[in-house]
């Protein structure tokens, strides 16, 4: 059934409407549509459309589809009807005849579509934070288990200086921190009702769209009618909080895959999470880190889809807009998805804490303490630096460690250089120095994770 045809003498051609239709993925917002419907018709009831048992009639057959559609959300794909608007309207008539013809005053399936979406997009955003939870969650007791296993951080892919693996953690713990902060903020900023502004002039009924708003769970309704039938900034917003990300995912797990090489052996992942080789039998792959890293992608070129999308589009609502839906649909769920394997990822994981170490010092990441310990001595750090680079070029010809020069060698790159210097190059005094807020410090890990919880309750 189309909610149109007066206007028409001839059928659409099967093609195009094969074409035009959305049934096949905005069946998705069946919930959202009756909910929209049941709110709709206690304002047609205020307006004096609908009696009062109009309108309790009309409720009870949506409640009642609604627990149909719970239940089982793939029935609506066994008709053929050109949206997820016109389904409802139809079971609805079946139900309870004619009186279910008179639900779409007043209302346009441009106002009405803007609604199911924006609601849909609301229940995302809480199950999304959801996820994003559940994965600091893991990575603070990832970091609680591991505040003792120094390895190497990096710049440029070249060992830098001594962190530890807890302080990795709590990286993409941050990285997480906003992109929560980001859903909140788009939430508040979707959390307006578009109901009640028709195709988009507005309805011709004195609907109370306040009131409308907040039987509907929004804390307003919208401001302009026009605007708010053509308005996808909350996709948009979505899509983009999901794209960046999944960029700190795939991140994440490139992270992971580099420490679960054969070269580095800084970290196993578990078997729950790995795979094998159809050839190779001693092969243990980080597919699951692979997948995350591979389905940014997508969900990067859904934010892209949807800014070409609207780019160019006139006021108001053109069909243009239904394209919003599957790449948001997929997305999300994307996202979702990764989010949830990130987390299993970190279940079980195993840090192989003599190889950190031996990466950390066979890295000359104490090389900058050699620097500062120079500085303490009254020598520029600028010179001192120049002093500490001939003095790694030497260890690497030597191939020793920084701290396994004797003195006696060390004196060759300059005389203030004492026995002291040797405590200064342990890992250890390079990990207590960083003790400013956000530093690599032991005590101020351990206060990070203390905060994180808080911070993630």
């Amino acid at each position: 059934m189309a909610l149109w045809g007066g206007r028409f003498t001839q059928a659409a051609d099967q093609r195009f409407k094969q074409f035009n239709d959305s049934l096949v993925f905005d069946y998705r917002l069946a919930e959202q549509d009756i909910e929209g419907s049941i709110g709709w018709s206690k304002a047609l009831t205020a307006v004096g459309v609908l009696t009062a048992a109009e309108q309790q009639q009309l409720e009870q057959a949506l409640q009642a589809l609604h627990a149909v559609v719970a239940a089982d959300p793939q029935i609506i794909l066994q008709d053929d009807h050109e949206d997820i608007h016109s389904w409802v309207e139809s079971k609805l008539i079946e139900k309870v005849g004619d009186l279910g013809k008179k639900l779409h005053t007043g209302r346009s399936r441009n106002d009405q579509v803007a609604l199911d979406i924006k609601l849909w997009c609301k229940r995302q955003v809480t199950e999304l934070q959801k996820s994003i939870r559940q994965l600091q969650h893991k990575l603070i007791a990832t970091a609680e288990a591991n505040q003792s296993a120094v390895m190497p951080g990096y710049t440029h892919l070249q060992r830098a200086q001594p962190v530890t693996f807890a302080h990795w953690c709590l990286a993409y713990f941050e990285m997480l921190e906003r992109d929560y902060s980001r859903l909140a903020d788009a939430y508040q900023r979707m959390n307006s009702c578009p109901l009640g502004c028709g195709a988009l002039a507005g309805t011709a009924y004195p609907i109370d769209r306040e009131q409308l708003a907040l039987d509907l769970g929004f804390t307003s309704a919208t401001h302009n009618s026009l605007d708010t039938v053509s308005d996808r900034d909350h996709i948009i917003e979505l899509l983009s909080a999901a794209a960046l990300s999944m960029v700190h995912l795939s991140r994440f797990a490139e992270d992971l895959i580099i420490f679960n090489s054969g070269e580095s052996n800084f970290v196993e992942l578990s078997d729950k999470v790995t795979s094998g080789s159809s050839l190779m039998p001693q092969k243990k792959n980080p597919d699951a880190c692979e997948l995350i890293r591979g389905k940014t992608g997508r969900v990067v070129g859904a934010l892209n889809g949807m800014l070409m999308t609207v780019k160019g589009l006139p006021l108001a609502y053109n069909k243009d807009m239904q394209e919003d839906k599957e790449g948001i649909f997929d997305a999300l769920d994307t996202w979702h998805d990764c989010l949830d394997m990130a987390t299993l990822v970190l279940d079980d994981i195993k840090v192989n804490r003599e190889k950190t170490q031996e990466a950390a010092l066979k890295g000359y990441s104490n090389a900058t303490e050699l620097a500062d310990y120079l500085v303490a001595k009254g020598i520029p750090f600028r010179d001192s630096h120049h002093i500490v680079g001939e003095a790694v070029v030497y260890a690497i010809q030597q191939q020793k460690a920084l701290e396994a020069l004797s003195l006696e060698e060390f004196k060759r790159f300059n005389p203030v250089i004492e026995h002291d210097v040797y405590p200064i190059l342990s890992l250890q005094s390079c990990l207590d120095k960083r003790c400013a807020k956000g530093g690599v410090a032991p005590q101020r890990v351990a206060e990070a994770i203390a905060v994180a919880k808080v911070r993630s309750a």
